[in-house]
């Protein structure tokens, strides 16, 4: 497997789920989605009492980046790593000029949220302002979208998350910078969370009434237009997201992007993902 993102993640989940050992030598490039996915799948497997061993990949640069994310930062706790310890020659410098926005960082409690959002802040004048072309007002918004992605596991996952951001150039399909988001739990999933309040049919039916009508688990008012409001947000700037939880995903594609809008029937994976994509304008 040479891309680990979230395009192959139903792969990956297949991999890590059935295979003594993950092989991953060959990868040449793993998003946020991927390096979040590979965590999560490894607390997914440390909860079953399994711990597997991992080949890390053999291209520098690759493991460059996983260590700028703070990956390795995580990884050793899930995962026997091969090597235990990759030599990595000239590490990334962690400064404005970096295009990460976000290393892979845990939310258990409100208090990350602060941290993250105060981290974010710091970063995404220089990164989003340079490379996306965003203004004031679209740099709030991207705040108040990742604020509520994040609050979205603190209210609903019972469990800890990550999320990690990172600004990339897609060369071969749109030649534009886009900024990758992706925020992940192992907790109770959308349909678990909402059939307390409402019959659902099936994990596509609860994301959608998330997304799509800002449904939520709590009756108070005001309470469960967060996802809605990221869509809103989403939307306005031209950007893809995608919500992955149990057997279903359901993704709000704009023209430039790709992917399937529905998918159902997939491999059972508890919690839930969000993936958002947004394009330099």
């Amino acid at each position: 497997m040479t891309q680990i993102t979230e395009d192959t993640f139903e792969q990956v989940l297949h991999l890590f789920k059935e295979s003594p050992e993950i092989d991953l030598r060959e990868a040449s490039f793993i998003d946020p989605a991927g390096m979040v996915g590979i965590l999560e799948l490894g607390e997914l497997l440390q909860s079953e009492g399994s711990r597997k061993t991992v080949y890390l990949p053999k291209s520098e640069e690759v493991l460059k980046y996983l260590e700028r994310m703070d990956f390795f930062k995580f990884a050793d706790s899930y995962f026997n790593l091969e090597p235990p310890k990759p030599k990595i020659s000239g590490k990334y410098l962690r400064s404005s000029y970096s295009d990460v926005l976000l290393e892979i960082t845990p939310i258990e409690k409100s208090d990350d949220i602060h941290f993250i959002v105060g981290r974010v802040k710091d970063r995404a004048n220089a990164i989003l302002k340079r490379h996306l072309n965003y203004d004031e007002k679209a740099i709030n918004g991207f705040i108040v979208a990742l604020s509520e992605v994040c609050q979205n596991i603190i209210e609903h996952s019972e469990n800890r998350g990550f999320v990690g951001i990172q600004k990339y150039h897609f060369h071969q399909k749109i030649n534009k910078n886009v900024a990758k988001i992706a925020v992940m739990d192992l907790g109770i999933g959308f349909k678990k969370s909402l059939s307390e309040r409402f019959p659902l049919k099936n994990d596509f039916e609860a994301i959608e009434k998330a997304l799509l009508h800002g449904a939520s688990r709590y009756v108070d008012k005001g309470r469960g237009h967060g996802l809605a409001a990221v869509r809103r947000f989403v939307k306005q700037w031209n950007g893809k997201i995608s919500i992955r939880s149990g057997t279903a995903k359901f993704s709000i594609i704009p023209k430039w992007a790709w992917g399937k809008e529905k998918e159902t029937k997939l491999v059972y994976f508890s919690g839930s993902q969000i993936n958002i994509m947004l394009i330099e304008i």
